[in-house]
């Protein structure tokens, strides 16, 4: 069975959710502080892990953050009651892979926990795979990490897998939802902003920092492909400005 670590300071609030997913088919075990949760996260290899942010002691923000840098890869749903833009993409920027604002409907806390745990670790690039090299950009599937002129960019699990599926299609544009589908199990839903945040972080990480080329480029209004173009193109500053803005849908 699916095993799903609920973080739940509110017991009821908790037993609540450990019901629904049980009836459901899941496996659940329900903590209620941040330093047992990061223990069940390393230890107890849990498929998915659900999240409240707003915990005693270690809160989950930081839980996130030390999960990610320790290359904990188990998919996190945050289902917390702050709800703002800027606590939604905080929380994704951080390594968050989706994001629940309570209150929450009990029957879509179990839809995306089970897109979440189709994706799983298994989302993760196969371990034998051979290294991708496109100018002074090295994307390692063996270690879950890409390198720019020859220095770690320290990519989450998220933002390596979003950089992986580029690279599978290099020089193809590949839309919004395709890469909805793909890294987070879900389809678009409107003004979904999910994978422009994360071309986001990527850019800031790779393009940013790469000596001569800029490798996520925009297909306005479509998506984006990998595609390396050299910093002095006369076209590349637009690409960039409009990509970071988030471009709007046509």
């Amino acid at each position: 069975m699916t095993k799903v670590l609920i973080v739940e300071d509110d017991e009821l609030l908790g037993r609540g959710m450990a019901e629904a997913l049980t009836e459901n088919g899941f496996d659940p075990i329900l903590v209620t502080k941040g330093d047992v949760a990061l223990a069940r996260l390393r230890y107890g290899a849990p498929d998915v892990c659900v999240l409240d942010l707003m915990l005693p002691g270690l809160d989950g923000w930081r839980l996130i953050e030390l999960a990610r840098a320790e290359g904990i890869g188990t998919p996190i749903v945050v289902a917390s009651a702050r709800g703002s833009e800027h606590d939604r993409i905080h929380a994704l920027e951080i390594g968050a892979d989706d994001y629940l604002v309570k209150p929450i409907s009990m029957k879509e806390l179990v839809a995306r926990v089970r897109a979440a745990a189709r994706r799983g670790h298994s989302a993760l690039p196969r371990q034998d795979g051979e290294a991708l090299e496109l100018e002074e950009l090295r994307i390692d599937p063996r270690e879950v990490q890409a390198y720019v002129d020859g220095v770690n960019a320290e990519l989450t699990p998220t933002e390596f897998k979003l950089l992986y599926a580029l690279a599978l299609d290099a020089g193809r544009v590949v839309t919004r939802d395709e890469l909805l589908q793909k890294i987070w199990g879900r389809r678009r839903s409107f003004r979904d902003r999910t994978v422009d945040v994360c071309v986001k972080r990527l850019r800031d990480k790779i393009d940013r920092r790469a000596s001569r080329h800029t490798f996520i480029q925009t297909r306005f209004g479509v998506g984006y492909k990998l595609d390396p173009i050299a910093k002095d193109s006369v076209a590349e500053p637009s690409q960039l400005a409009r990509g970071d803005a988030g471009e709007p849908e046509s």
